[in-house]
């Protein structure tokens, strides 16, 4: 299952997990699938890859240390630059309440293991297309501020305008 070709540029994902074994073989399927792959073995480095080149989706453990997955997902949130960025937490079954605590934190989707590999680029795939749609949305709402800001402009300089017709108005001869 291919990434939709609708999105120009290969989709970076950022693995965090502090098996390596795990994220070894997430970052290879991942690319396998098209993706770009930046991996962590922590929250902390983690958030030292989203500052320095842009993620489009995190995927991360529920159950890290010293910064769990919902720890992380706060620290995301909490950082106006990566505010909006997709994140899904991968949590085992034995777990309690990982989906709970998961979206408490801000998490966008929680994945159980096992899982099968075609559901999570699925699940991936649905992110990044909400994740674009909030970006039009912002953007389409910028340029609506603009249009507004300039239409007040226009406003203005009509309004001065009628103000100086008005004054020559009155200042000819009846």
């Amino acid at each position: 299952m291919s990434p939709p070709s609708s999105f120009t540029r290969r989709p970076r994902l950022l693995v965090v997990s502090p098996n390596r074994s795990h994220q070894a073989v997430l970052a290879r399927r991942l690319g396998a699938e098209g993706y770009s792959i930046v991996t962590a073995s922590d929250g902390a480095t983690a958030l030292g890859e989203l500052r320095r080149s842009a993620i489009d989706v995190v995927i991360a453990e529920l159950v890290m240390d010293p910064m769990s997955g919902p720890e992380l997902t706060r620290s995301i949130r909490d950082q106006a630059a990566f505010a909006e960025t997709p994140v899904i937490l991968i949590a085992s079954r034995a777990e309690a309440d990982p989906a709970v605590r998961a979206f408490e934190a801000g998490a966008e989707d929680v994945i159980l293991k096992p899982f099968h590999f075609e559901v999570l680029v699925a699940r991936i795939e649905r992110r990044r297309a909400a994740a674009a749609r909030v970006a039009a949305l912002r953007a389409d709402m910028e340029a609506m501020d603009a249009r507004a800001a300039m239409k007040a402009i226009e406003l203005g300089e009509l309004k001065d305008r009628m103000v100086q017709l008005e004054a020559e108005r009155r200042r000819l001869p009846a």
